[in-house]
């Protein structure tokens, strides 16, 4: 079995796609081209067909997660469209089985997923295990009792972000920013590796973790993703992690929260660390909820948990935000970490320069390598 192993520095670049708070993916221009389908885009579509193509690459990072393996436990690396190893075909077998459980048991609803049986382990889990520890909570997942005794005590969710606007500076200081150069370390696996972040409203954002082996990018230039490592071709990001670049890349997001909830919902409060906050769930239309946290006393965003859609499931993401300092007058987290079915990092920013000159060219995507030459007929 290839279970997955222990995070590394590698797995940096990938979990920085997914950095930390608000706007959604832009909508989709008049006269565009209709979103290609997975099995338009992909080799050997079967049991996913029908799905939006940039669904397929965030569904198996579903499946990574539920299942504790990496993707060479189904695929044959370089050859993913191979059907020669057996997982392969038993995974089509059980998403066919969760499809067909959820449309005759739940209306078609998604109740039952790939981590409801397998949580984390190649074998589903047949046997209640011993509890070796002490409960904990679901990532994000305010407690039952909290929601059920204290949902409809306390200010009503416009109220607390208001508060939180009010907090990180106000409407005036937020929108005047115009761009933010960050410089201080990502720490992954107890070993911190510098890195530089820079963003430029409207919505621009790019990060430089300077690993020994050169640098890993993660950035999005206001309508598109993408990742790079030294010595690896550019990546693109799909489906919910092109929206969460998005959200890492809108320098207001104080003064954009309220606007991009058709609904809020408080649900009292609770700890977490040594902070007491308000649990608040906003609802987007035709997008996956988010979980915000505030401090009861201060009004500062604590947490925010979001989700990435796929034909399969939710995939989380939490930030956690801390050490917060003012900024020309705007309050900036020096401290954020986050977290993932994949993994966890915590970034620890020393410098923050606001509002100096950062080149468009910066955010620009590399051209792709041009092809080697063909060698002559034989």
């Amino acid at each position: 079995m290839n279970s997955k192993p222990a995070m590394t520095l590698g797995v940096v670049a990938v979990l920085l796609m997914c950095a930390f708070a608000v706007r959604g993916i832009r909508a989709q221009e008049p006269g565009a081209p209709a979103p290609k389908k997975a099995e338009e885009q992909f080799k050997n579509i079967q049991t996913l067909k029908g799905i939006p193509a940039d669904q397929l690459i965030p569904s198996m990072q579903f499946i990574t997660a539920s299942l504790g393996v990496e993707c060479d436990f189904c695929h044959v690396q370089g050859a993913f469209d191979k059907d020669d190893k057996k997982p392969k075909q038993t995974a089509r077998k059980m998403m066919e089985m969760m499809f067909a459980i959820n449309k005759e048991n739940f209306e078609g609803h998604r109740e039952v997923t790939c981590y409801s049986c397998h949580r984390g382990n190649a074998k589903p889990i047949a046997i209640p295990v011993v509890m070796s520890e002490e409960p904990k909570e679901a990532m994000g997942a305010p407690k039952k009792a909290e929601m059920e005794t204290k949902e409809s005590s306390g200010p009503s969710g416009v109220e607390l972000l208001d508060k939180y606007l009010q907090a990180s500076g106000g409407t005036a200081a937020i929108d005047k920013v115009t761009s933010r150069v960050m410089k201080g370390t990502i720490d992954v696996g107890g070993k911190a590796i510098p890195i530089d972040i820079y963003s430029k409203d409207p919505d621009k954002r790019i990060s430089f973790t300077h690993m020994p082996e050169g640098d890993n990018i993660t950035a999005f230039d206001g309508h598109a993703g993408w990742m790079g490592a030294t010595g690896h071709p550019v990546r693109e990001m799909h489906g919910g992690d092109v929206e969460g670049a998005a959200i890492d890349a809108d320098l207001h997001l104080a003064t954009h929260l309220k606007s991009m909830f058709s609904d809020l919902k408080v649900h009292g409060t609770q700890k977490i660390g040594d902070s007491e906050v308000y649990a608040v769930v906003g609802e987007r239309e035709g997008k996956t909820p988010i979980e915000l946290y505030f401090d009861t006393q201060t009004g500062l965003l604590v947490r925010m948990v979001r989700y990435g859609e796929t034909a399969l499931g939710r995939l989380p993401v939490q930030i956690d935000y801390a050490d917060y300092r003012a900024v020309n007058g705007v309050k900036v987290p020096y401290r954020w970490t986050l977290a993932r079915p994949s993994g966890r990092f915590t970034i620890q920013i020393s410098d923050v320069q606001q509002d100096v000159a950062v080149d468009d060219a910066k955010f620009a995507k590399p051209a792709a390598p041009p092809e080697p030459p063909k060698g002559p007929a034989k």
